[in-house]
């Protein structure tokens, strides 16, 4: 018996240094997390999406915007039956994950947007502006959707913050929380037919597109 507490006392120094050392660079050097993430990821010119048809697609001109820090954005184009779906997807590398705030920097919109949240993607943002229903939401790497800083602040804290993680952390390969956002921002007309007809478009849509993308966030 006596055998063993040498050992569990020193078991417990290492654990309680380990912590403290977490904690201290967590404090000292918040910005480390930026350090490894990836700066360069580049859009496929085309993504599937059943039951439309695509058309060409585009880059997007790259911001000056300091925060959030966009890397880079892509306009994808598709046509059903005559109505034509815009999708415009932009990858952040630090943001709060504000999706109202990215509407009105890179649609120049002042949205009033209505919350909703699915099962299988999270939560989304929609709104309807001149004849257009729009639905917007950040894809996080872990945890689902959000628009919300509060939303992906939760999602940082639950997902991003595990034991498994902190090895990865300490040797500089990932960032302890992940503040990367792949912003999906779709919008198609809405002629003869309401808004909510058109967001029930939208979100048929919506869960298609997050799914393909879902598993295929940048690697840091």
């Amino acid at each position: 018996m006596m055998f063993w507490k040498p050992i569990r006392y020193s078991f417990l120094v290492v654990t309680f240094g380990g912590v403290l050392f977490v904690l201290g660079k967590s404090i000292i050097a918040p910005t480390i997390s930026y350090r490894t993430i990836a700066d360069s990821f580049v859009f496929p010119s085309k993504v599937p999406l059943p039951g439309w048809q695509p058309l060409a697609s585009r880059p997007l001109t790259k911001s000056n915007y300091e925060f959030p820090k966009l890397v880079t954005g892509r306009h994808y184009r598709y046509q059903q039956n005559g109505l034509n779906l815009d999708i415009e997807m932009r990858y952040f590398t630090a943001t709060n994950g504000d999706v109202r705030i990215f509407i009105q920097q890179y649609a120049g919109i002042e949205p009033s947007l209505v919350v909703r949240q699915h099962q299988e993607t999270g939560f989304y943002g929609l709104f309807a502006r001149q004849q257009r229903a729009y639905l917007s939401a950040c894809i996080n790497r872990r945890g689902g959707s959000t628009v919300t800083t509060k939303q992906f602040e939760q999602n940082r804290y639950l997902y991003d913050i595990s034991l498994n993680r902190l090895l990865p952390w300490l040797l500089g390969q990932e960032p302890l929380r992940d503040k990367r956002c792949l912003w999906a921002h779709l919008s198609i007309a809405v002629p003869n037919v309401s808004s909510e007809a058109a967001y029930r478009d939208l979100e048929k849509i919506w869960v298609s597109w997050y799914n393909w993308w879902n598993p295929r966030f940048p690697k840091p």
